[in-house]
């Protein structure tokens, strides 16, 4: 963040700053965020973005990160992986997406998305994977290039009419309910059968096992669509931080206490300054289903009077992101 001139507005996006895995009286009792109440001190909540009650593919903090670029607010693909590409140079007509190699636990009655990064899957692993897959992909039409060991990119026909939901909004939940059922995603399931199958018994696996490792039986797309023509360029400087996400995802709300407080002491810390030095920025605090976004504003004489006596509570801007 320190790169950015001072002319330019900031929008700073916090995912998981609340959490519903984290909403113990401990975790705010323990909470000490004096930046962030400074900051709140200088904003106004201008924009409530909320879930609608089918839940979106897509998480709050995704869906303002697509708008910052310019595409619809309520768009029901995130092609992230054709933006990449075009950010790269590489532009191409054809649908793109980002594949994932990952673990399913298989229960009872549900099968869980398990946290890809806690896989510590290598490069040599994962590139031996995707080649063990590669005639399989090809066959459904899809080219595949290794990008880096959780991160593929696939091209193809299938993936033009796909709805996929983000990794974010899968993980830890039953994929059962993310899994689409449009026509083109019969293909999909079809593959993912095999893709079980292929990698049931396969070296990595095997040598994953002996070491009490989780193997990787599954793949999850996410990511997917075409870039429209004409699709602009980042409409604003907007830093999305990841600080919080690992310990909200998995409940730890120790973890996520510290990571918060070293967020408040540097990210937010430079939008309070930015704020002060240029008048200009926006804030985005979300969680899983909701948005609050607050812009610098001029506050009236009677507001700063009340927030003198009685200054805006970091905590209660935080939990009413999990109790709207």
């Amino acid at each position: 963040m320190g790169g950015l001139r001072q002319s330019q507005p900031m929008h700073l996006i916090i995912p998981y700053a609340a959490s519903h895995n984290l909403n113990g009286p401990e975790v705010w009792a323990s909470l000490q965020l004096p930046h962030l109440q400074a900051l709140l001190g200088l904003m106004q909540r201008q924009q409530v973005l909320q879930t609608p009650e089918n839940p979106a593919l897509h998480l709050p903090h995704e869906r303002l990160q697509a708008q910052a670029l310019g595409w619809p607010l309520e768009a029901p693909a995130l092609p992230w992986a054709a933006w990449n590409s075009a950010q790269q140079g590489l532009h191409s007509t054809q649908a793109q997406a980002w594949m994932t190699p990952c673990h399913w636990q298989v229960g009872m009655d549900q099968v869980v998305m398990a946290d890809p990064e806690h896989l510590q899957l290598s490069d040599p692993e994962s590139q031996q994977l995707l080649q063990a897959m590669q005639p399989f992909l090809q066959e459904d039409g899809l080219q595949v290039t290794w990008h880096s060991a959780l991160l593929w990119h696939a091209q193809g026909t299938m993936l033009a009419d796909l709805p996929s939901a983000s990794l974010d909004r899968v993980i830890g939940q039953n994929v059962k309910d993310w899994i689409p059922h449009n026509p083109p995603a019969r293909h999909l399931q079809r593959l993912q059968s095999e893709m079980q199958m292929l990698l049931y018994n396969h070296p990595v696996n095997d040598a994953r096992d002996a070491r009490r490792q989780h193997t990787v039986n599954a793949f999850w797309l996410h990511g997917a669509g075409q870039l429209q023509e004409g699709t602009p360029a980042m409409a604003q400087p907007v830093s999305l931080t990841t600080a919080l996400r690992s310990s909200a995802l998995h409940g730890r709300a120790q973890v996520w206490c510290q990571a918060w407080q070293q967020l408040d002491a540097t990210a937010v810390a430079d939008l309070l300054q930015h704020i002060k030095t240029t008048g200009q920025g926006t804030l985005s605090l979300c969680s899983e289903h909701t948005a609050h976004t607050y812009n610098a504003a001029p506050v009236a004489w009677h507001q700063r009077l009340s927030r003198l006596f009685k200054p805006p509570s970091p905590a209660a801007a935080l939990q009413a992101l999990i109790t709207a």
